[in-house]
């Protein structure tokens, strides 16, 4: 979606290695216990070990270890505070290229806009396997990204980002011509953003209001969940992106997953509690959602643990034979929020009160109608990809 015009990318700059934290919800909490002191036995009224609370990740961990870091697990301090420094270098660097340009009004929505965490201690949020990297794909699964790539490179083809030789046209070429595979469906159910916007269906996930889903890790700019229990019940709300905020309930009553054919957004969750664990099986995804790859065969099992007053650890394998060889294991800890400062807690809001992708596509087609009369440039190519700032040179990937 096109954004405004920044604020002072200098004052940014500075504000980003400092501030690590980012807008929301108010981030005060108490102070984390001293390493190796016991967990005190939370408990509900009714018994039940106690994981309510709002809780976030306060550091940001990339899924997969960077190459770089191969060998390690754990960064040093000193590592940290230099993947910080030239972060927020990044972060404070002006793209915008020549004013009034393409890449000028495509860049006003950048870094002004955000904050990024510090980065956190591990090298990956993967634990299983070793090596901190997902597992290898299978054939059927580097197929389908290869038609994927191939078709959103088809629709960049006659625009400046494959004429300068952008990174995001990295294995495509320019050609002038529109792309004779304009018109063609994707290879299957869009969730990403593409150069096309005849529909809602062209715009990602995001843009229409909805979200990823699960396994739900984050990223640099944060996200919270906030745990509700009833005698039992578990409810999760997530709040993530910007206002693309969902909810799912646990059934926790013993009950067996849905029928195979009833597919849900966020998939069917069953739970149960091992000792102070919940553990949550999740089968039952829509194939419109996706996961790095992954949709209706999408299987979790997830493993929350309350691991001191302030600290709960959250444990997920992820799996799904068509995709991988083999399941994969991602652990990642929160910090609890204060519960009196946040004790007004507002529904976030999506694309400005879901107003912003009606105002996308009129304008896609008061473009196509200039173009039509000769008032203006071929919309083909127009790369509309770029309108939500992205860390490219993030020293961290």
């Amino acid at each position: 979606m096109r954004k405004r015009c920044s604020g002072s990318m200098k004052t940014f700059a500075i504000a980003a290695a400092v501030a690590v934290m980012f807008g929301g919800i108010m981030r005060t909490s108490a102070q984390a216990p001293l390493a190796g002191a016991p967990a005190p036995a939370l408990k509900t009224p009714w018994g039940e070990p106690d994981l309510q609370g709002i809780w976030t990740d306060e550091s940001d961990t990339p899924l997969q270890r960077p190459a770089k870091y191969a060998a390690q697990e754990f960064f040093t301090a000193a590592q940290r505070a230099e993947l910080d420094e030239a972060r927020a270098a990044v972060l404070g660097r002006d793209r915008r290229a020549e004013r009034g340009s393409e890449n000028d009004v495509a860049s006003g929505y950048n870094s002004a806009f955000w904050s990024f965490k510090r980065i956190g201690a591990r090298t990956s949020l993967i634990a299983d396997p070793p090596n901190g990297r997902t597992p290898a794909l299978m054939p059927q699964a580097q197929n389908m990204a290869a038609a994927e790539r191939e078709f959103r490179l088809a629709m960049l083809q006659s625009t400046e980002t494959c004429k300068t030789k952008s990174a995001t046209c990295s294995g495509g070429k320019y050609d002038p011509a529109p792309s004779p595979r304009r018109a063609e469906p994707p290879p299957r159910y869009n969730t990403a953003r593409m150069n096309r916007n005849d529909g809602p269906e062209d715009s990602s996930l995001a843009e229409r209001c909805l979200t990823g889903g699960l396994p739900e890790f984050g990223g640099p700019t944060g996200s919270f969940r906030r745990i509700v229990q009833t005698p039992g019940g578990v409810s999760i709300f997530y709040d993530v992106g910007q206002g693309q905020g969902w909810q799912r309930n646990i059934v926790m009553d013993g009950r067996p997953h849905l029928p195979a054919n009833v597919r849900q957004w966020y998939g069917d969750s069953r739970g149960r509690f091992e000792g102070n664990t919940l553990v949550i099986d999740v089968t039952n995804f829509s194939p419109k959602t996706d996961f790095q790859g992954s949709r209706e065969n999408l299987h979790l099992v997830e493993r929350w643990t309350r691991i001191s007053a302030t600290m709960l650890e959250y444990v997920v394998t992820i799996e799904d034979p068509t995709v991988w060889t083999k399941a994969w294991t991602v652990r990642q800890e929160f910090t609890k929020q204060s519960d009196q400062e946040n004790r007004l807690y507002t529904e976030p809001r999506c694309i400005e009160g879901n107003f912003g992708l009606p105002g996308l596509l009129h304008g896609r087609r008061m473009e196509e109608f200039a173009f039509a009369e000769g008032r203006g440039p071929d919309p083909t190519t127009r790369d509309n990809t770029h309108g939500s700032f992205v860390l490219d040179e993030d020293p961290l990937r």
